[in-house]
């Protein structure tokens, strides 16, 4: 027993710290790839994660199939975030960090209405498949499939990502863009249609995020705000504009609600916030970040 907890207790909210740990990765993945390659601070994330919750929960409804949901609600986002790139976002490049953070900040109020308006105001159900329904003995822990199926989809859109910019030809421009934007387009190559792409692929996970939340939290339109500001936090902690950082701090923040809410509930909304201060005391730009990014 720890602290009269038993082992068992301890593991099983340990992994569902993996569970809220990846949701928190996926979102602050977006983030900070937007933000590595373009400076552009995404208000608009929460408010993208929300609809592919909606838009999941819709595919869901009309075939019947969570698979399909689960591949079209991140596509249909991730197509929304394209005109979004292509049609406000990057009339504001090269202005003020300010403007795209008022305009996203903007669009996600427009996001949230529409789908009061479409949808209504009262939140849905979105059940898992019956294939990831019930719960599996692990050998130490009881724990719901489906909250396992999360940690391993994080996992893979985890390493997929990872093997895009690592071992591609258009992650070795995503990666030389954030470094020299200009020597690349010397080079002949399109920056504009890179940061369009990497806008959209940013947009995608937080509609990934939001389709593998929707069966664990359900769907209703304000989920995406506190998971924004939380997803902030991540990328605060982890460094803005670093992926590893996202990853690391994603998980790590994770485990610090999820046990502080194991120890004392109340202190849970608050604890990431602690962690954070404590965190940026010792290191200003974050585990992973850069100093000086922002100027």
């Amino acid at each position: 027993m720890i602290f009269g907890i038993s082992p068992a207790t301890l593991m099983a909210q340990i992994f569902t710290g993996l569970v809220l740990g990846g949701i928190y990765v996926l979102l602050a993945l977006g983030l900070s790839l937007i933000f590595g390659l373009m400076t552009v601070v995404n208000f608009a994330h929460g408010a993208f994660y929300m609809w592919g919750a909606y838009l999941g929960f819709v595919v869901f409804a009309l075939t019947g199939s969570f698979w399909l949901a689960l591949l079209v609600g991140p596509l249909a986002v991730g197509l929304m975030g394209l005109a979004t790139e292509r049609g406000l976002v990057r009339k504001l490049y090269g202005r003020n960090l300010n403007d795209p953070l008022l305009l996203t900040f903007g669009l996600s109020f427009v996001l949230v209405a529409t789908v009061r308006i479409l949808f209504g105001k009262t939140g849905r159900a979105f059940d898992p498949p019956p294939v990831l329904a019930g719960s599996v003995n692990l050998g130490f822990i009881v724990f719901p499939v489906y909250r396992l199926f999360v940690i391993a989809a994080t996992a893979v859109a985890v390493i997929a990502l990872w093997y895009l910019l690592e071992r591609t030809d258009l992650g070795l421009i995503i990666r030389a863009g954030t470094r020299d934007s200009l020597m690349v387009r010397l080079l002949g190559i399109d920056v504009g249609r890179i940061w369009w792409l990497v806008f959209g692929i940013g947009i995608a996970l937080a509609g990934l995020g939001g389709v593998l939340a929707a069966p664990m939290r359900g769907v209703y339109p304000e989920m995406g705000v506190s998971m924004l500001i939380e997803s902030f936090v991540v990328v605060v902690v982890g460094g803005m504009g670093s992926l590893p950082g996202a990853v690391v701090s994603g998980i790590l923040i994770g485990q610090v609600v999820s046990l502080t809410t194991l120890f004392n509930p109340k202190l849970a909304d608050i604890m990431i916030f602690i962690f954070m201060g404590a965190v940026l005391l010792v290191r200003p730009s974050g585990l992973f970040g850069e100093a000086g990014l922002l100027e």
